[in-house]
């Protein structure tokens, strides 16, 4: 049987990073923490923590027995709450993930509807490589995932890949880079600096096959997985980017950037992944319904 205080000491290494952070909460000796955590190791028959310079970065197992800790915690918290009258339901779990290629601010616009259905709801939100997440809903430990592209046929996964909805791509870039871009656009990307999302992004093949017919040969000064992280380094001017337009989108940006231009001809879509063939899940219904009727409304002519 499980462990239980074992699993709440390694619930606390893994969340602190490090055996001595984790034993001044827990009021241990790192020597005692790090024997407890071996103990538990040897009882799961295999290592869930590896040593990386100064910090301990979790194994495979560890990743999946943290996900399970998070879990059983959360409902152990939950059942405090019912017991001692401060709720009286239980709250539903809707628990999404989302591929690491997908923007942060289209995730947040895509996933926020399906927190203001009637029942009251909590998020657990997951970001992963695509791969790795349908592999959890495959095992129903999520309800959906969301991705930028449908699920890959080669995965031998039950699931179905539910269209969100789709958008061209603008160019921004701050306003001292413009000024330093001449011509018109998309001419004016030839030589320019330009960042690029990662090669797990659905978007990044399409698009250098689009500047390709564009005879626009840009430099490419680097490439990024998140998203986020690219709009970080384009803010501060380090190149021009790419950025899905939503209806919203320009909103989402930083204050001080100019688009360049946008193309119709490269499009960046969005998924719901689910083991449902009809969406029935409700915070799932009304994320589908919100991105077909505002994120990817089509704009009055």
């Amino acid at each position: 049987m499980l462990n239980f205080k074992h699993l709440y000491y390694f619930h606390t290494v893994a969340k602190a990073g490090a055996v001595n952070r984790a034993a001044e909460k827990l009021h241990l000796t790192p020597q005692t923490l790090s024997g407890q955590i071996s103990t538990f190791e040897t009882r799961l028959g295999t290592p869930l923590f590896r040593r990386s310079g100064r910090r301990l970065e979790l194994t495979d197992a560890g990743k999946m027995a943290l996900a399970y800790a998070d879990e059983i915690f959360q409902v152990g918290a939950e059942l405090e709450d019912v017991l001692q009258n401060r709720s009286s339901a239980r709250m539903a779990t809707f628990r999404v993930g989302v591929a690491d290629a997908v923007p942060k601010s289209i995730a947040h616009q895509l996933i926020a509807p399906g927190l203001l259905i009637e029942e009251p709801t909590r998020l657990i939100c997951t970001e992963n490589r695509l791969e790795r997440l349908l592999a959890d809903l495959a095992i129903h430990r999520l309800d959906m995932v969301l991705a930028d592209r449908p699920l890959p046929p080669n995965m031998d996964i039950k699931g179905y890949s539910h269209p969100l909805g789709e958008c061209g791509i603008g160019f921004f870039a701050t306003a001292e880079l413009a000024a330093r871009l001449a011509g018109t656009f998309p001419q004016r990307l030839d030589g320019a600096p330009l960042l690029l999302p990662g090669e797990e992004s659905a978007l990044r093949a399409p698009l250098l096959r689009w500047l390709e017919r564009q005879g626009v040969q840009p430099n490419i000064v680097g490439e990024f997985d998140d998203s986020a992280l690219m709009q970080a380094f384009g803010g501060a001017g380090a190149g021009v980017f790419p950025v899905p337009m939503t209806s919203t989108a320009a909103m989402a940006l930083p204050p001080g950037l100019l688009k360049l231009g946008e193309t119709q001809e490269v499009r960046e879509h969005f998924f719901a992944i689910s083991v449902e063939r009809r969406l029935r899940h409700p915070a799932v219904v009304a994320i589908s319904e919100a991105a077909r009727l505002t994120l990817f409304a089509r704009p009055p002519a």
